[in-house]
Order: C-alpha cells, then sequence, then structure tokens
C-alpha cells in the first residue's frame, strides 16, 4: 500500500514539491546490505515503470489499526514474517537475480539461508524460561 499522508503504508510520497517530491520505501530491514537492496528495489521501481503498473489508491488509514479482513479487502498483503519466507519470496522473483546477477543472487541467497539455518538452531533464554519448565 502506499499514502500520501500516513506513515504506515510500505510507500509514502510526501507533499508534492514539484521536482522535489520523493517517495519513502519503508520496508528495508536494517541488517541489510543497503546497496544490493537499493540495486533491487530500484530495478524493481524501474520494473513498475516500464510495465505501467499501477499502484492503486492512496491508503490513508493506519493500517496497523486494521483488522485483517480490512487489508484483505483492500488487497495489502502482509511483509515476509521472517527470513526464509523474505528468502521464498526473492528466489521466485526474477527481478533480484536480473538487478544483482546470477552469481551474487545465488551466493546471497545460499548465505542467507545458511544464517537462518543457524537462527532457528540456537534456543533462547526465553524459549528456555517458558517451555524446560513445561516439558
Amino acid at each position: 500500500a502506499w499514502s500520501e499522508q500516513n506513515r504506515s503504508p510500505l510507500v509514502r510520497v510526501p507533499a508534492a514539491r514539484g521536482d522535489a517530491t520523493r517517495i519513502e520505501l519503508r520496508m528495508p530491514d536494517p541488517s541489510c546490505n543497503p546497496y544490493l537492496a537499493l540495486a533491487v528495489m530500484l530495478r524493481a521501481g524501474l520494473d513498475g515503470l516500464d510495465q505501467q503498473i499501477d499502484p492503486g489508491p492512496p491508503v490513508n488509514k493506519n493500517i496497523y489499526k486494521m483488522s485483517h479482513r480490512e487489508r484483505r479487502h483492500l488487497r495489502i498483503d502482509d511483509l515476509p514474517a521472517n527470513l526464509s519466507e523474505a528468502l521464498d519470496e526473492f528466489e521466485k522473483d526474477d527481478r533480484g537475480r536480473e538487478a544483482l546477477g546470477e552469481h551474487i543472487f545465488e551466493q546471497g541467497a545460499d548465505l542467507k539461508r545458511e544464517e537462518w539455518a543457524d537462527y532457528i538452531r540456537h534456543v533462547s533464554p526465553w524459549e528456555m524460561e517458558r517451555y524446560l519448565g513445561v516439558y
């Protein structure tokens, strides 16, 4: 979703300022490689321009306060909930491969899959406290 007035959608287009009009893309994870992320985001944006994809009307309601049903009605999808889901989506879309090149795309995805595997093998203090006494 996008909006001109609201900060909760994925894309915000602040008030138009002629040639100084900008967009804010609010989703890159702070742990991402900013150079690779920017390359893929630019490729996706250019693809949208080339294909003249209509982003639909702006959403000026607070998306965080919407029910699941309201978001479905407005066709607002959730972002992936974890790194594994994000990689699944990334690998389905050829724009990332085109933006980064085959080698960086494959090596980057493989490294992030290894990172996810390491993460899910880790038992956090919260899990120990929550479950150790139960089982």
